[in-house]
């Protein structure tokens, strides 16, 4: 995660748990619980413990709803989106819009949501190396974010593209892979972005420097290498 205190600390999983941990009771317990008046702060955790585990999935109200229920859970649609919206004005996750790339329509149903705070998030649900997928894809959406790029997730036609982010009239499209490891992966994550018909740059991200810094005019960064460019446009 990205909270500073950290660095203070001895990196062992018992320590830095147990403070993201307190930090976590404290930012929900506070800052959501009692400015919304919320009563049901199982459902809450339950809804948290949903999201953490669909990073980069499209989601729903609904079907955020019928999983719950499938849990037990008794809700609605509408309180599913009351609840997301106190999480997001509480800086916990960002609700991520798609955008239809030719179009230039903006989807109104089945958004993504990423954490603020990877830490935060594992702090909840802990970390799997299966996951290793999203957190990159989380991690990509944070530095975008950070940079100031307004961001939606791109549809053309059936291809999905990660991320399109807009700032100071221009634009970049990100793929994030956890590895290009063969080729079908390749021809998908490239190709994806070499079907978008204008020329605004286009970024592949992944954790290998197996295939080059460049495929048909498309770059390709290592995760680290992206982190630290602040200059992507």
């Amino acid at each position: 995660g990205g909270l500073p205190f950290i660095a203070h600390l001895e990196l062992t999983d018992e320590i830095v748990y147990g403070y993201l941990q307190s930090i976590y009771n404290t930012i929900i317990l506070k800052d959501v619980v009692a400015r919304f008046n919320i009563r049901n702060v199982n459902f809450l955790n339950r809804l948290l413990e949903y999201l953490a585990d669909t990073i980069g999935s499209l989601v729903s109200a609904n079907r955020i709803s019928d999983f719950l229920k499938s849990q037990k859970i008794k809700t609605t649609p509408n309180i599913v989106l009351d609840y997301l919206s106190y999480l997001s004005s509480s800086f916990i996750i960002r609700e991520v819009n798609r955008t239809n790339i030719k179009g230039k329509k903006i989807f109104e149903i089945n958004e993504k949501y990423y954490w603020e705070d990877l830490g935060l998030r594992n702090s909840l649900v802990g970390y799997k190396a299966t996951e290793t997928g999203q957190m990159l894809e989380n991690l990509v959406f944070s530095h975008l974010l950070r940079l100031g790029f307004k961001i939606h997730i791109g549809q053309l036609e059936n291809k999905e593209i990660d991320f399109v982010a807009e700032k100071d009239g221009k634009k970049i499209y990100v793929q994030v892979a956890y590895l290009i490891s063969d080729k079908a992966t390749k021809d998908r994550e490239f190709g994806n972005l070499l079907a978008i018909p204008d020329n605004y740059k286009k970024i592949v991200v992944s954790m290998d420097k197996l295939i080059g810094s460049d495929y048909q005019g498309i770059q390709h960064q290592q995760i680290i290498d992206f982190l630290q460019n602040d200059q992507l446009l």
